[in-house]
């Protein structure tokens, strides 16, 4: 297994941005470690990899199950790097509907990944250095209708990275948030309509959050603009947004 202090460790490794980021990581020469929880995919995922020189071991778990974190986090305890890439995009009218679903929304996106983040923490504040890069999302900046219970798991997550990040500060520990809006996956393929120019591809936002994490970033909105369309959707009044169908 690649289990140096420059390997990097991805969590959530067949997802569409996941894979983007792993070429990325390919052409420079880093070691990989990849976590998934389906062998197949991994396996297809990892065989593209090995073919463009990459150095890549594999650990099949389902990271929903936080039973098996702790031994999970000894697996990959010789990286310096973490991706936290996983995630699902809960059907809201079905979480409306049923606890049960909302429930699982939250525990994909956000208890389980919690759990994996607190760990990590762990294993990288006495050792004094570490990146850890987890990726929100835009939709966790304020409550919408479409989206909430989505919104509320993405949107404590970021605040959980916010107090880590101070934590592990004086470690010398960095933790970059990554907010994308929207990107083009197979995770958002039922979604309708897609206005061209809100939409990015997996290779940008994966280019931008490379660069970031080199930058020591701490917060890193994906393409840039939606910084600016955040901020205005956040100044609007309540009295006028709960009126608006977003």
């Amino acid at each position: 297994m690649a289990e140096t202090q420059q390997a990097t460790a991805i969590f959530g490794a067949t997802s569409g941005l996941a894979q983007a980021l792993c070429r990325i990581l390919a052409e420079q020469n880093v070691p990989l470690v990849l976590v998934a929880r389906d062998k197949e995919k991994l396996d297809v995922v990892t065989s593209d990899l090995q073919a463009r020189g990459s150095q890549v071991s594999t650990l099949v778990c389902d990271l929903d199950d936080i039973s098996v974190h702790e031994s999970l986090i000894e697996s990959v305890s010789g990286c310096q790097t973490f991706y936290v890439f996983y995630g699902s995009l809960p059907d809201q009218s079905a979480c409306e509907q049923s606890w049960a679903s909302t429930q699982q929304a939250l525990q994909t996106n956000f208890l389980s990944t919690t759990s994996i983040l607190t760990r990590l923490a762990n294993l990288c504040e006495p050792r004094k250095m570490g990146s850890l890069v987890v990726v929100s999302s835009v939709a966790g900046d304020r409550g919408r209708k479409s989206n909430y219970v989505y919104g509320t798991a993405k949107g404590a997550l970021s605040i959980f990275c916010q107090g880590l990040r101070n934590r592990l500060a004086s470690s010398g520990v960095r933790v970059l948030t990554v907010k994308p809006g929207f990107i083009d996956t197979p995770m958002t393929a039922t979604i309708e309509k897609k206005p061209a120019a809100l939409w990015a591809t997996a290779d940008k936002v994966a280019a931008d959050i490379i660069k970031a994490e080199k930058r020591g970033k701490d917060t890193l909105y994906t393409p840039w603009f939606w910084q600016f369309i955040m901020l205005i959707i956040r100044s609007i009044p309540e009295r006028i947004f709960k009126r608006l169908s977003l």
